[in-house]
C-alpha cells in the first residue's frame, strides 16, 4: 500500500513540475485579429512582410520550431530584418475560426502552419512545415531558403529584369 501511495505521489508531483515547465507560447486568449491588425501596421510603417506562426501549446512541433528560430541567431535576425513575426492560437479553447477562414483554412496543412502576408495584409503564402523538416527537428538551410524565397526583395520584379 504504501508503495502504491508513493507511485501515486512521485508521478502526481513530476505531473505539477512537467506541467508548470511546459512552455505557454500560444494564449488563447489574446484577440488575435487585434495582433494581425498590429502587425499589419508595423510591417507596413517598417515595409516588412507579416510572417504569421499558426499552433497551440499542445503541438510539440509548434513548439519546436518557435524554439528553433528564435535560438538559430542567424534565422533569428533574418526574421526581425524582414518580417513582423506574430504567433496565432488554434486549440480547443479557440481556434481562431475567423482567421483559419480568411486565410483560406491553413490548418489543412497540420501545425504548425505558416502564413506570409505583404504589408497590405494580403496572403502571398501559406506554408506546410513538413518541408521546412530535417531528422527530428528542422532544417536551418530549409527555413533560411524559405524567408529569403518570400521576403519583399525576392518579390521585386525589379530583382529579375
Amino acid at each position: 500500500m504504501k508503495k502504491i501511495l508513493i507511485t501515486v505521489l512521485i508521478s502526481s508531483l513530476f505531473f505539477v513540475v512537467y506541467s508548470q515547465e511546459k512552455k505557454q507560447i500560444y494564449d488563447p486568449n489574446i484577440d488575435a485579429n487585434e495582433v494581425l491588425n498590429i502587425a499589419i501596421d508595423k510591417a507596413k510603417a517598417e515595409d516588412k512582410h507579416v510572417f504569421i506562426q499558426i499552433g497551440g501549446n499542445w503541438c510539440p512541433w509548434c513548439i519546436k520550431m518557435h524554439d528553433f528560430y528564435n535560438t538559430n541567431s542567424t534565422i533569428d535576425s533574418l526574421l526581425a530584418t524582414d518580417y513582423v513575426p506574430i504567433v496565432i492560437n488554434y486549440s480547443r479553447e479557440n481556434k481562431n475560426l475567423d482567421i483559419m477562414e480568411k486565410f483560406e483554412y491553413p490548418q489543412r496543412f497540420g501545425f504548425p502552419v505558416l502564413i506570409i502576408l505583404d504589408s497590405n495584409g494580403k496572403r502571398l503564402h501559406t506554408q506546410n512545415t513538413v518541408y521546412l523538416e530535417e531528422g527530428k527537428g528542422y532544417s536551418e538551410k530549409k527555413i533560411m531558403d524559405f524567408l529569403k524565397a518570400w521576403n519583399k526583395a525576392a518579390l521585386n520584379p525589379e530583382e529579375y529584369n
